[in-house]
């Protein structure tokens, strides 16, 4: 009865948790900060897009090893996978709220896309967008239950946590991949 107790005080916090990474993540396109003359993040994309590559590369390891039944293993990647995921978080954010948007097909960097720069891109503007849109909104959808899932296990709940995982595993696995996928096609118009 205890883990369940603490299974439920452990959903609260991971719906707090939910709440404010997407508040900041709603925040971030509107408000900047300043950073102090000569700092400079833009390292910080190539960084995130590796947390999220290294991320997909611990959840297909899990995958692997809890199809060899080796819970152990398969836990330890599923922890790595979540501190990739919280190193990634925090790498998006601290970019996104100090640098200005890069905009896909901005080849001279002005922040707008003309009508040449919207030619010269054609169709693969939409193709990025709509992968990244499905990014977004896969990434907002399945941060509870991600949490939730991983919540599961650590309570012992692990009927519950097989349930989910069939279909929070690829959904978080789409994210992990998506992003870096993302990133590479952006990554032409970074300045």
């Amino acid at each position: 009865m205890a883990d369940l107790e603490k299974a439920k005080k452990l959903n609260r916090v991971a719906w707090v948790v939910t709440v404010v990474v997407l508040a900041l993540i709603g925040m971030m396109r509107r408000v900047k900060i300043d950073l102090p003359e000569g700092m400079d993040l833009s390292f910080l994309p190539p960084f995130h897009s590796t947390m999220n590559a290294l991320c997909a590369v611990a959840l297909i390891a899990a995958l692997v090893f809890i199809k060899k039944k080796d819970m152990k293993n398969h836990q330890r990647a599923i922890n790595v996978a979540m501190l990739f995921s919280v190193l990634f978080l925090l790498s998006y954010v601290a970019y996104h709220f100090t640098s200005p948007e890069v905009i896909y097909g901005d080849v001279n960097g002005d922040g707008l896309l003309d009508d040449a720069e919207s030619v010269a891109v054609g169709n693969m503007r939409i193709v990025y967008l709509v992968l990244l849109i499905s990014h977004i909104i896969t990434a907002g959808i399945i941060l509870p239950f991600i949490l939730f899932t991983y919540i599961r296990a650590y309570t012992g709940q692990y009927e519950r946590h097989r349930k989910m995982a069939k279909f929070v595993f690829p959904l978080w696995l789409f994210v992990a991949v998506s992003g870096p996928i993302c990133y590479l096609m952006l990554k032409p118009y970074y300045g």
